[in-house]
């Protein structure tokens, strides 16, 4: 999506670590309008999936996957890293390892919004090692729900979450994916 890889031109940075900066339009401080054109490129890619829901993580997916949602006429359902009072009922459960924060979490979705019943297109803003979609993949296989796809953000093409999943078969869309941010300069996947 040429008008993503434009802004992540514009105003990503790369920070040591190989980290792409681009919270000042896409997961701090949000461009609605553009995560909105995102959404209408999942919206032609997966319209014919039959989604009934739209799946992420908190916290930086769930813009995004509203933006989606919005656009499916679906519910939004966000994975919750802590267990809080209000969670009534069964949980499905995924323990995941988050290189953002480098430590291990629990991903927590409550039975009562997602059954087997459901067509489900996970949404998140990036993909590097893929541990956020294993455990939403995990989550979508307990509930015995069906996978409509996944689509990302931005890629990070260079490290192995993509890859990973496109051979293991998961139907695997990303609007950007950056090959290499050498010497901080990024550059994009054709």
């Amino acid at each position: 999506m040429q008008l993503l890889k434009d802004r992540i031109l514009a105003e990503g940075r790369v920070l040591p670590g190989n980290i792409v900066k681009v919270d000042g339009f896409l997961n701090h401080q949000i461009d609605v309008a553009l995560l909105s054109e995102m959404a209408k490129e999942f919206k032609r890619r997966f319209g014919d999936a039959g989604v009934t829901k739209v799946l992420t993580v908190e916290a930086s997916g769930i813009a995004l996957g509203c933006m989606t949602a919005q656009e499916f006429g679906v519910p939004v359902l966000f994975a919750k890293k802590a267990k809080s009072d209000n969670i009534e009922g069964g949980l499905y459960r995924s323990e995941i390892y988050s290189y953002t924060y480098k430590k291990h979490v629990t991903l927590l979705v409550s039975a009562q919004w997602l059954t087997a019943d459901d067509t489900v297109l996970i949404v998140d803003d990036f993909l590097a090692n893929g541990e956020a979609l294993r455990g939403l993949l995990d989550i979508i296989k307990q509930a015995g729900a069906k996978l409509a796809g996944v689509g990302i953000g931005v890629e990070k093409g260079f490290q192995p979450g993509g890859q990973a999943l496109r051979e293991a078969g998961v139907p695997l869309y990303s609007l950007a994916i950056i090959d290499s941010v050498d010497n901080g300069t990024i550059t994009f996947r054709e």
